[in-house]
């Protein structure tokens, strides 16, 4: 098994690649790419990130994107540029979180090997191997009145979709990213809608939810209050999906009205796929730890992220990417210095977007992946 961590350099642009090879035909990547001259226009800035996802493809050979997400500065002047510029075929997310190094437009690409591409009937992006069939969505939104009602529409369309591939929200869905325009105002809709919808389908604090990170993000049209990115799975089978908690450090999100898991791992026969959703500086109470010190929430953050993998069997090792998220954009200089210091040499990006709560000033997810043996379950 070879894993490992590469830094390619292109012109005005750098990647930051995460590697897991477990000799098995499907090999992953994490890449984050960044644009390093801040001086340039966006369209020279979007430029060099496409310029090094091109030759990031030259180096990785038979790798094929599955997911992208597109960090933008300012999604009203840019969103349309990226979607002229970027015709490829797979799932593609692009939400107004500004890069906080200055830079006009940041990417995290999530790429395989070995993998059949295609597109539903209903709009999902399908990545299949084997007996599974990996469902992507990306960039989703509506027009209807407010958040609620936006969001309730957004689960329901995934819902149908689902549906049209033999799959259900309670048996196979994985991940959300719900983005919120206005976070402080219209996250309270978006919490009604998610735990409505996941009522009538069946997820309760009984069963179980889904991973998720809900965060500020704007799309380019300001109407639209609520986007989501999702992800399920096709032949997926009940026992392969396990639950994180961390009760030690962490309280179930519906003590507080909320509805998803703090974190999801999938086995399949030859490696495991954790998801940690957005993670804060909580305790297993529901009550913010350290308000208003940046640095101490970082720390409790990352202690909380650590537990949670824990839980998998993973550590900060087998993590693939980071996103980070400030309130503050005032608290790039300490946050970026806590990051280089930690983990310097991991995939992530630190964006401008805030948590649900004002008193969390960061929050932070992740993707861990590690090589396993399950004779129990069908490779990957």
């Amino acid at each position: 098994m070879k894993n490992e961590i590469i830094h390619l350099t292109f012109d005005c642009a750098q990647a930051d690649v995460f590697c897991f090879d477990n000799e098995t035909e499907v090999r992953e990547y994490h890449a984050m790419i960044h644009v390093n001259n801040a001086m340039l226009s966006f369209a020279e800035q979007l430029e060099a990130v496409l310029t090094a996802y091109h030759g990031l493809l030259d180096k990785l050979t038979g790798a094929h994107a599955v997911f992208k997400r597109y960090f933008l500065s300012d999604a009203a002047n840019q969103a349309d540029a990226v979607i002229l510029a970027d015709v490829t075929d797979c799932a593609k997310s692009i939400i107004q979180q500004a890069p906080l190094d200055g830079t006009k437009v940041g990417l995290w690409v999530y790429l395989m090997t070995g993998v059949k591409t295609a597109v539903t009937k209903g709009g999902l992006y399908e990545v299949s191997h084997g007996s599974y069939r990996h469902l992507w969505n990306a960039s989703a939104c509506n027009l209807a009145a407010n958040s609620e009602y936006q969001m309730r529409l957004l689960f329901n369309e995934w819902v149908m979709q689902l549906m049209e591939e033999g799959c259900t929200l309670k048996d196979n869905a994985i991940r959300t990213w719900l983005f919120v325009n206005d976070v402080d105002l219209n996250y309270g809709g978006v919490v009604r809608a998610r735990n409505q919808v996941f009522f009538t389908q069946g997820l309760t604090r009984e069963t179980h939810f889904i991973a998720s990170t809900g965060i500020g993000g704007r799309q380019q049209d300001p109407n639209v209050l609520a986007q989501m990115d999702n992800y399920a799975i096709a032949g997926i089978r009940e026992e392969q999906v396990h639950y994180l908690y961390a009760p030690t450090h962490l309280n179930r999100t519906s003590d507080y009205g909320v509805s998803f898991e703090r974190g999801t791992y999938i086995d399949y026969g030859d490696r495991r796929h954790v998801f940690i959703s957005g993670t804060a500086s909580i305790n297993n109470k529901g009550q913010i730890m350290h308000e208003g010190d940046v640095v101490k929430q970082t720390h409790r953050m990352w202690e909380n992220v650590e537990t949670l993998l824990a839980e998998a069997g993973c550590t900060y090792d087998d993590a693939t990417y980071m996103i980070v998220y400030l309130r503050d954009t005032a608290d790039y200089a300490v946050v970026r210095s806590l990051y280089e210091e930690r983990f310097g040499d991991k995939p992530y990006i630190i964006v401008h977007a805030p948590v649900c709560r004002p008193g969390w000033l960061v929050e932070m997810e992740c993707m861990a992946v590690k090589s396993m043996q399950n004779d129990a379950a069908e490779p990957f």
